[in-house]
């Protein structure tokens, strides 16, 4: 049986990026289903010879990657930060990888007061991906992004977001804040960027679906608003696919929680 864990607990908080591809998502599940939660607990149970519960920023669905997810540990054993960093990167699969690891106040929560950043990424050219497959959503046809990133400007503010929810979101309500929006041309990608208070279960995903309507000229500024505005998730757009999801960065609104100087505004 594992130790239990003796003597005064300190906190550590990791910053992780992982592909998604293979991992049924963040959050540990029953026995045999591989999580990246699941993987990198196990790697700290080695370490600190007791169970360890890694508590993250975002619960990042089936397939979804991450480029900045932040998590937050406890320990009674500790070590230097640059050890945590080295013999995890050891431990665990090479399809995660984890970034940084910090000892923190007991204070630091990862995910209380956290602003999660979100990016989706769209390869719109006719030939599909061969380095970036199984990362990007390939769109063959040619799309608006003038009119997807007026569609991105109507998501702005505190509103009901009922219309990009799914069916087995078990959130207690619909309302989200979202304070950024934003369409961008990388070469032939084109990058939706959205960062709220929380997420709604597939709300980015159903959110990028609908957008692609409105890049394609099939639905109007006028329609996009009118589905969001009705709150019924059976009139939006398609789900857009896990593979072209990340999780960009953490942003913390508590001084006590700060990752850095970049303010939320």
């Amino acid at each position: 049986m594992t130790a239990q864990a003796e003597g005064p607990l300190l906190r550590y908080r990791l910053t992780l990026e992982y592909d998604g591809s293979r991992f049924a998502g963040w959050q540990r599940q029953a026995r045999g289903v591989v999580t990246v939660q699941g993987v990198v607990e196990q790697a700290l149970e080695r370490m600190c010879g007791h169970p360890v519960l890694l508590v993250g920023a975002g619960r990042t669905d089936t397939g979804v990657h991450a480029l900045g997810q932040v998590a937050h540990f406890d320990t009674a054993k500790p070590r230097t930060s640059q050890v945590f960093c080295r013999a995890l990167n050891v431990l665990t699969p090479p399809d995660v990888t984890i970034l940084e690891a910090e000892a923190v106040s007991n204070r630091f929560h990862a995910r209380r007061a956290a602003w999660r950043e979100y990016l989706y990424r769209i390869l719109n050219r006719s030939a599909g991906a061969a380095l970036d497959r199984g990362r990007v959503w390939h769109h063959p046809g040619r799309l608006d992004l003038t009119a997807m990133q007026e569609a991105a400007q109507l998501l702005l503010g505190r509103q009901d977001f009922s219309a990009f929810r799914s069916a087995n979101c078990q959130s207690l309500t619909p309302v989200r804040e979202v304070i950024r929006a934003e369409m961008h041309i990388r070469g032939d990608e084109i990058h939706f960027v959205i960062r709220a208070n929380a997420f709604l279960y597939h709300m980015v995903r159903n959110i990028v679906g609908s957008l692609v309507l409105v890049g394609r000229n099939k639905w109007s500024l006028e329609q996009f608003h009118t589905v969001l505005l009705g709150k019924d998730r059976r009139q939006a757009g398609p789900m857009a696919p896990a593979h072209g999801l990340y999780l960009q960065r953490v942003h913390y609104a508590d001084a006590a929680n700060a990752l850095d100087s970049d303010e939320i505004s």
